[in-house]
């Protein structure tokens, strides 16, 4: 087929789409605020899981085998808030660069002579 021909089709199948331009936004939206809840929900349960390595580590100062169970519940409390962290600011990119949620994307301007 001809490179005409490939377009015309490519066009006539994403024309509805892009005629439910608005239906595309909300949907974005309500997958971007679905994301910042999970991401929200599970940054309590790291700082939780962080919080109990914490109170078992001091409970149990006189055993050593426990001591090390409860540092290794706070170091995967603290990976997990790093994780967390560092998908909430990825996420957060995307949507300034994308403009996702009426919010206009920033360009840095060139300087001027």
């Amino acid at each position: 087929m001809s490179k005409l021909i490939k377009l015309s089709i490519a066009a006539s199948v994403l024309l509805p789409f892009m005629a439910s331009a608005a239906e595309v936004d909300t949907i974005i939206t309500t997958v971007k605020n679905t994301a910042n809840l999970i991401i929200g929900v599970l940054f309590i349960f790291a700082t939780l899981v962080f919080l109990w390595g914490l109170v078992k580590f001091i409970a149990k100062a006189d055993d050593p085998g426990e001591r090390a169970k409860a540092r290794g519940l706070m170091m995967w409390g603290i990976v997990g808030l790093a994780v967390m962290a560092a998908a909430w600011g990825i996420t957060q990119l995307l949507i300034q660069y994308f403009g996702i949620g009426n919010a206009p994307p920033t360009f840095v301007k060139p300087p001027s002579p």
